[in-house]
Order: C-alpha cells, then sequence, then structure tokens
C-alpha cells in the first residue's frame, strides 16, 4: 500500500458514500412533505464545515498537492487499517439510511408521518449515520498522510456534530417525548457501550 494507492481508496470511498445516498436524497426529496424545519443558517454553516473537512481539503490535497508542505511519512499499516475503517463507514452509512428509510433527511427535519426509528442499526446506536461519518473522517486520517488534508475531515465533521447533535436529540424529544426518552436510557449515542 502506497500513499497514492490510498488516496485512490479514499476518492473510491467518497464516490461510494455519494452512490450510497444518492437515491435516498432523491427519493425522500420527491416523495416525502417536511413539516418542521431547523433548516436556518447555523445548520448551513455546520454542513459546509463538514462538506470542507470531509470533501473539499481532501481533494484539493489529492488532486492539487497544495498542501504537500504538511505531509508526513506513510506506512502502509495505516493505508490496510485505513481501506477497513473505509469500508466499516461506507457499510454503516447504507444500513443507516436502509433503516432509516423515508425518515432520512440531510439536515434538522421532520417529514410527514415520521416515526422514530429503533430498529436495524438504530437498535444499537441512536444515531449510525454519525457513526459512519467518524469512521469515514478517521479513514480519512489513516488514508491521506498529511496533517491538515488527513485530519481536516474530524475537525470538519466534529465541529457539524457538536454543533447539532443537542438540537437535534431536542427535536425528538419534543416530537415523540417519552417513547424518546426511553430510548435514550437503552441507547448509545454513537458507539455502543462507549458513547
Amino acid at each position: 500500500m502506497t500513499p497514492e494507492v490510498a488516496s485512490i481508496v479514499w476518492l473510491f470511498g467518497g464516490i461510494g458514500w455519494y452512490v450510497i445516498r444518492f437515491p435516498y436524497q432523491r427519493r425522500n426529496r420527491r416523495k416525502n412533505t417536511v413539516v418542521q424545519s431547523q433548516f436556518d443558517l447555523r445548520e448551513n454553516i455546520l454542513l459546509g464545515c463538514s462538506l470542507s473537512g470531509l470533501a473539499v481539503v481532501p481533494l484539493i490535497y489529492v488532486f492539487t498537492g497544495w498542501l504537500s508542505f504538511a505531509d508526513y511519512s506513510f506506512h502502509w499499516l495505516q493505508g490496510v487499517l485505513g481501506t477497513a475503517v473505509m469500508a466499516a463507514a461506507l457499510w454503516m452509512f447504507h444500513l443507516s439510511h436502509r433503516d432509516l428509510g423515508r425518515n432520512w433527511s440531510v439536515s434538522l427535519e421532520l417529514r410527514d408521518s415520521h416515526n422514530l426509528v429503533t430498529e436495524g442499526s438504530y437498535r444499537y446506536v441512536r444515531h449510525p449515520m454519525y457513526t459512519a461519518f467518524w469512521l469515514l473522517a478517521l479513514a480519512q486520517a489513516l488514508l491521506l498522510p498529511n496533517v491538515i488534508a488527513g485530519l481536516a475531515g474530524v475537525v470538519g465533521f466534529g465541529m457539524l456534530f457538536f454543533g447539532r447533535i443537542d438540537r437535534e436529540e431536542s427535536m425528538m424529544l419534543a416530537v415523540f417525548g417519552d417513547e424518546y426518552r426511553q430510548y435514550m436510557r437503552r441507547t448509545a449515542r454513537v458507539f455502543p457501550k462507549i458513547y
């Protein structure tokens, strides 16, 4: 495993990410009516931070080398580990979309006939899609041997996660009340039995 191959793995992971999300995004945009939304300036800024860290900065690095001053020595083992983490991220991303179905949205929105999903990947964590994003950010850090491009995903997605998670859970509590409180008591937020 070389840095070039690791960069290709990262690129294909990004393509896989899009391939998984596209059908859900297209279907939900056409068939679901939004009944409550918190899509505001704050949400736009947080989404922009995440996109910048997980896509824009690493793409600049991969295709231009402009950030090469922040490169560090690459070990083949981190490429192998990064590939495994990327595969896990894509698998979790697929499961979370499949399990959430028509309840999914890119932002903090509730759709008509929205229901609380607690089965499948949601049986183990309340936010498996965030689990997938954290794994993606870790895979990026392992696959791109550059302090800036590698860690940009952790920083960018971290801003989205910590800027959004409390709002999201407050919205779920307001809508689902005690049912969501019970779900919170028995289910970890992002990583089973850890957090």
